[in-house]
This record gives C-alpha cells, structure tokens and sequence, in this order.
C-alpha cells in the first residue's frame, strides 16, 4: 500500500506541488511546442532509453530532414540510419520508417488516436502509445514511464524498497489531471528529472529496476560499429568487417546474423549491407 494516502485535498496538494515546479523550471524542449502526432511519434521513439539531452538535437536534424510521414516512408533506410547515429537501439530507426509505410497504407496518413490502433504499429508498446495518445491528442489516459515512476515511487512509498508498477498505475489514475493530461505528464517529467538530479534516483526503488550493463565492448556495441561502418558502401564481407573494426570474427558474424534477422541488414554471396 501507499505510504501516502489519497483524498481530495491530498491530490490538489500534490498537482499543485508538480505544476509549481513545471511552472518555475518546466524544460523548453522542441516537440513540446507542436501538437503534430507525426513530430510527437518521432520524440516518443527516440526518448525510448535515450536521454533527453541526446535527444534535442537528433530530434531537430530528424525531422527538418524528414518533415512527414510520406518523407520518411520513401526515404532509404541508410539515410535513416546516418541521421540515427548517436542514438543507439538502431531497430528503432527501422521500426519509424515501417510505422510511417503503415500509416500511409492503412491509415490514410494520419496517426490513429486510439492506444488500441497504436500499440498495432511496429515498436510501439502500451506506454509509448499512451504517451502519444496524451501527447498528441491530449487523451487522458494513465500509464506509467521512468520519470513519472520516479515521482510517484518519491511521494507516495518513501519508506518502501522495492516499488511495483501495479501499485504505482492506480495513484496515476487517481491523481491524473483529466482536463490538461498533456501538461500533467510534461509537469510530472520534469519533476521526476529533477529528482534523479537532486536526490539518490528513488526509481532504483523500482521493482523494475535494472542496473545497466556496460555499453564497451557488448554486443550492441559491435552491432553498431558495424552499422556505422557499412553507412555509405555497397556491402562488406564478414571478414573485412572485422578488420576494419579490430574485432574477432566470431563476434562479427554473430552480430550480423541477429541485424540481418532484425531486417536492419540483408546477406547476399558472402557479403553484407544495409538492407
């Protein structure tokens, strides 16, 4: 249970005390000042275990350079992939260019509302489509993402050491500001950024919580040194590849088997590039 119980006076503390803070020190970030679901798709996505600050500027080049969904349906996945440099997760590049075709081909071009018909695209889960849903068409809805489990793990089980997002899920249905849900989560996101600066990151309290893996020298690592090395020519072979990296062949050819099955790259005599 809640450390913190709910009542009606108890919530208006508690939205006050967020939008407060939003109103003092709320972050001027670029796909806050559009309400165009195809900008606030691309954001959803790259957000999606990337920091904000990465974000800002891959955002800007993405979509100056593909402005709709009907650019970045027809553009080739290498040019994706070189604008998506820096952010890491490449499948989520591949996932945006079959969710811009899908939407062309069976949407008439235009993001569907509804949490249902998003969770239908590629890559898109039950909190980014929530997410897109508050964002884009101000549906108030509850879910749950790092920041705002932060917050509510903060306030509301301060005493507690290990969180669950079932717990977490009903005081966000409670407390959500139905008639500003778009503002709410943008106040609530940042207070929860705030907190992970100032105090020891309460969403390790998180039943989810996971401690992060080292990037060097991992799989995904590999797998986008050779992404990055493939950008700009025709195919390499396996051995080629992993000359140019330093990296031992076995590991190479391990990794271009799972980025060939994830359709980032295709396979032909011998050789590879992206697809």
């Amino acid at each position: 249970m809640s450390t913190m119980p709910l009542t009606p006076a108890g919530i208006r503390s508690f939205r006050e005390t967020i939008y407060r803070h939003y109103a003092l020190h709320g972050r001027r970030l670029p796909w806050r000042t559009t309400r165009d679901p195809y900008r606030i798709l691309i954001s959803e996505v790259m957000l999606q275990q990337t920091q904000v600050e990465r974000v800002v500027r891959k955002y800007r080049e993405f979509t100056a350079a593909l402005p709709d969904f009907r650019a970045l349906a027809r553009a080739p996945l290498m040019k994706i992939l070189r604008m998506w440099q820096g952010l890491g997760y490449n499948r989520r590049a591949l996932a945006l260019k079959r969710i811009a075709e899908s939407v062309l081909g069976e949407w008439e071009g235009k993001l569907p509302p509804r949490i249902e018909d998003l969770q239908t695209l590629p890559g898109i889960g039950r909190s980014t489509a929530s997410a897109i849903a508050a964002f884009a068409f101000d549906i108030p809805v509850a879910f749950i993402e790092t920041n705002v489990r932060t917050v509510f793990i903060h306030f509301f089980f301060r005493a507690r050491r290990v969180v669950s997002d079932e717990e977490i899920l009903p005081l966000v249905e409670e407390t959500l500001d139905a008639a500003h849900p778009r503002k709410w989560y943008n106040a609530l996101m940042d207070y929860g950024a705030m907190l992970k600066a100032t105090y020891e990151n309460p969403g390790r309290r998180s039943a989810r919580y996971r401690k992060q893996t080292s990037f060097k020298g991992s799989d995904r690592q590999i797998r986008g040194m050779i992404l990055k090395a493939c950008i700009g020519r025709r195919s390499l072979s396996a051995r080629e590849l992993a000359a140019r990296l330093g990296v031992e062949p076995e590991r190479v050819r391990g990794n271009l088997g799972r980025l060939v099955t994830d359709g980032l790259m295709k396979e032909r005599a011998g050789k590879v590039a992206i697809a």
